[in-house]
């Protein structure tokens, strides 16, 4: 083989060994980047669930308060001086 052969296989060696490296560890890094995001979304989707949570019973609260002052007025008209 001439000399020129050699270099040309080994550059074509060294550039496939660099492409596929290059190729695995950008796939690794987008694999990992995916991982954090899913981490965060889930993150988020929890506190969406938490925040419907609180808002319903906020709502039942209110309801409750609502029942209370309707009781407290009812007890002050009744004990209420004629």
């Amino acid at each position: 083989m001439s000399e020129e052969t050699t270099v040309a296989l080994l550059s074509l060696i060294g550039t496939l060994a660099g492409s596929f490296t290059g190729i695995l560890t950008s796939g690794r890094l987008t694999a990992y980047r995916i991982e954090q995001l899913e981490k965060r979304v889930e993150k988020h989707n929890c506190l969406v669930e938490r925040t419907y949570q609180l808002e319903e019973d906020m709502e039942i609260e209110k309801e409750k308060i609502k029942v209370i002052n309707n009781r407290l007025r009812d007890l002050e008209e009744f004990h209420k001086p004629k």
